[in-house]
């Protein structure tokens, strides 16, 4: 726990110090916002300072701070040094100066600002990994929440239909009718939840592996997770950490913003807020799988169908392992019902429930908007709208039923869309890397976090047995070099940058 208890406090020091560093090298100016000089009363709308935090929140939060970070701390305690030191010198730093450049560009989505700074072959490469996250995102929250909601009331596919149709108001409506009235209230029940569970966890105090105790891979040994924990903790903990989702739902909340001093608390505040979230249900899955807490909140008879293996691994005896049984939906609703009571959990778990309904209905309304920028078509009337939503529904609902229809649709789209992330993530650094560099900035604040990110992903398409499943030194060794190729072009550009000048 005193693992847990420093990295809140490492989080909370963070925000206050290194946001400050963060907003002082970008440089906000008293400039009028889009909010008011393109104020249309559909997508550009200035929204209460408090309102556009959790509508933020919520939009980069979804179920990935929660599952994520359920699944990240299979590796064991590093998960801890992961969701600090990424949220602080990573997550938040690309948060705020993606929404700042965002801000001033219009409110420009992360494609279009790709292509301002890295060329229009990016631009149209990201305008297609944008649009498919996308679907992806909004497909995956769809199906989660619905089985979640399902457990308490209701079949699953009346939940798909309704969460379905709400995604439709919410990319249609202007976004104060729908988004900037409902959100808020969602928000406060997902902070809820997370003080909650954080408040039991302080009061049992459980016994939890430390990062001193070791920072290798825990989850090998204990609960025969043979992923190696470089890259893949950085790939399963995305939203808590770094996450390139964050640049698409970013502009939104620019296009509603009166100030560009906001973009402090806005931007980086509300990813300071998503880290949280991860410490929380990191600590969760610590105590639930290697102190053994899945014993105390299960019934003694669930407990007794569980013998070991010959592998040493704990076996449900339909032969599944203990990850395999309890997957992160079913360890939060385990978690909710065991520690918070019949009203606390409905509570907690309409707050893990919001927030995935909230990023997929947020995502598929930036799908709108970014075939509204990619063509130039104005949005104000509620035809022109309609136009743009009908192709991403149907490929939403193409996704869905192949989610659905495949038995580990959950698994599989999980890891593509944790790649594809940060995938997104990589890019975004270094456009914000370049813009710094071109306004003679401190361009290393974006830098660094985009040479690691870089790796990271690169690493994990070479290795991973979901792509090219190829050996892991040599994988590592040609990311590596692929890095360092990035890097020496960045420098090749800057000096030419500097020669045309």
């Amino acid at each position: 726990m005193l693992s847990f208890a420093i990295s809140v406090i490492a989080l909370f020091i963070g925000y206050i110090l290194y946001s400050r560093v963060a907003q002082r090298i970008f440089g906000p100016d008293d400039r009028l916002t889009p909010a008011i000089r393109k104020a249309d009363k559909v997508d550009y709308i200035v929204l209460p300072t408090w309102r556009i935090f959790m509508i933020q929140f919520l939009n980069i939060a979804g179920t990935g701070p929660i599952f994520g970070a359920i699944m990240g701390m299979w590796f064991g305690p590093s998960a801890y040094l992961w969701i600090v030191f990424g949220c602080i010198f990573g997550g938040a730093v690309h948060d705020y100066i993606s929404g700042m450049i965002s801000l001033r560009h219009d409110g420009c989505g992360q494609a279009e600002m790709t292509g301002i700074y890295l060329g229009s072959v990016a631009r149209k490469a990201m305008i297609v990994i944008t649009m498919l996250m996308m679907m992806l995102v909004g497909a995956f929250f769809v199906y989660c929440p619905a089985i979640i909601l399902s457990g308490i009331w209701g079949e699953k596919m009346m939940w798909v239909v309704i969460i379905f149709l709400y995604y439709i108001a919410t990319t249609m409506m202007p976004i104060d009718k729908v988004i900037g009235r409902i959100y808020p209230a969602f928000a406060l029940s997902m902070l809820f939840m997370v003080i909650a569970i954080g408040l039991v966890l302080f009061w049992k105090q459980p016994v939890l592996p430390e990062i001193w105790d070791g920072l290798g891979n825990w989850g090998a040994e204990r609960l025969g997770r043979q992923q190696p924990l470089f890259p893949a903790l950085f790939v399963t903990i995305a939203c808590g950490a770094v996450s390139g989702f964050h640049a698409t739902q970013s502009p939104m909340m620019a296009r509603c913003m009166k100030s560009e001093h906001l973009g402090r608390p806005v931007f980086y505040g509300a990813m300071v807020t998503e880290g949280l979230v991860a410490l929380v249900w990191a600590t969760i899955s610590s105590y639930f799988f290697f102190a053994d807490g899945w014993r105390d909140v299960c019934s003694p008879e669930l407990v007794q169908q569980f013998t070991q293996g010959a592998d040493g691994l704990l076996r449900h005896s339909d032969g599944r392992t203990l990850t395999q049984f309890f997957d992160a939906p079913t360890v939060v609703t385990t978690i909710c019902s065991s520690w918070l009571g019949i009203f606390g959990s409905v509570l907690a778990l309409l707050g893990v429930v919001a927030a995935p309904i909230t990023t997929g209905g947020s995502s598929f309304r930036t799908a709108r908007l970014i075939l509204a920028e990619s063509f130039h078509l104005p949005q104000g009337s509620a035809r022109s709208r309609l136009l743009l939503s009908l192709p991403v529904f149907a490929v939403g609902i193409a996704l869905l039923a192949w989610q659905i229809g495949n038995p580990s649709g959950f698994s599989t789209v999980w890891q593509y869309v944790a790649w594809g992330t940060q995938l997104m993530a990589a890019v975004t650094l270094w456009v914000c890397t370049v813009y710094l560099f071109r306004e003679h900035k401190s361009y290393w604040l974006t830098l660094f976090p985009a040479i690691f990110m870089t790796l990271v992903v690169t690493d994990f398409f070479l290795v991973s047995d979901t792509t090219l499943n190829l050996p892991y030194i040599p994988s590592l060794i040609a990311s590596a070099i692929i890095t360092l190729l990035c890097l020496l072009r960045f420098i090749v550009w800057k000096r030419k940058f500097d020669s045309t000048k």
